[in-house]
């Protein structure tokens, strides 16, 4: 860009670039450890009738106990499925980590804006997301947005987002604390956590946070939430297998 700084003189200045923002429509979800599989539930529910005599059932075949798990998911008897344990790597916005943290059942360590420059990494739905709420509250759907929907929300959302970082950073080369600073950052900022829980604590998750045509009770979650918790119930499925199957088998229903 050129500017005049006196009569019959040109000089040449430099724009200052922004800041590199990236903009994303999904999410990740990673298996960080567990102590999890259908065994589990076995010698934990044998303890009640067998005492000490379940230890030998600590390393049986869960297969020839299916019964037994399926019993135990009909009837709700829900604590032993409380003997077992998942930590998950979540990346998301931090607007789905609010709703996930209404799960008290599970333990969270998140990353900090006080101690760390926050990244650049912003939400932008995806050209699937539906955009048009219809109905009264409690009696709603979501619906398609037109073409020109979708795009007046990527670029509102890009603008913003570029904005309110652009604004975060002028306040961190000031000198303003990171605490300070990210009071300018929206909820589409992502954030990333671990989050640990049981096969109990899971499964009350994704009655609320999946919706399944099969559920005994209907659930509506945010769509945002819901693609966390689709990516960590096929991880669950793959541990658990006998117990996803007696989960889906009885509505979803957490025991």
């Amino acid at each position: 860009m050129e500017t005049m700084v006196a009569a019959g003189t040109m000089t040449s200045v430099q724009e200052t670039p922004g800041p590199d923002i990236t903009f994303r429509s999904d999410m990740t979800v990673e298996l960080i450890k567990h102590a999890a599989s259908d065994a589990d539930v076995i010698w934990a529910a044998r303890v009640s009738t067998k005492g000490e005599q379940s230890l030998a059932d600590v390393d049986a075949d869960p297969a020839r106990s299916a019964g037994l798990i399926n019993f135990l998911m009909r009837d709700r008897h829900g604590t032993p499925f409380e003997h077992s344990s998942m930590t998950f790597y979540v990346q998301a916005p931090i607007f789905v980590f609010r709703e996930f943290m209404r799960h008290r059942t599970f333990s969270y360590n998140e990353e900090s804006g006080r101690y760390r420059q926050l990244d650049p990494v912003f939400y932008r739905p995806g050209p699937a997301r539906k955009l048009v709420q219809t109905g009264k509250p409690g009696a709603y759907v979501f619906e398609d947005g037109t073409i020109e929907q979708h795009d007046i929300v990527s670029r509102t959302v890009e603008d913003s987002c570029r904005q309110s970082y652009a604004a975060y950073l002028s306040m961190l080369d000031a000198g303003v604390a990171r605490e300070v600073a990210r009071t300018v950052l929206p909820v589409g900022l992502f954030s990333s956590m671990y989050a640990t829980c049981n096969a109990r604590a899971l499964m009350n998750f994704l009655s609320l946070r999946v919706k399944s045509e099969d559920a005994t009770f209907p659930s509506f979650p945010q769509r945002e939430i819901e693609m966390v918790a689709e990516q960590m119930e096929s991880i669950w499925a793959e541990l658990m297998p006998l117990t996803h199957a007696a989960f889906e088998r009885n509505g979803r229903v957490c025991p």
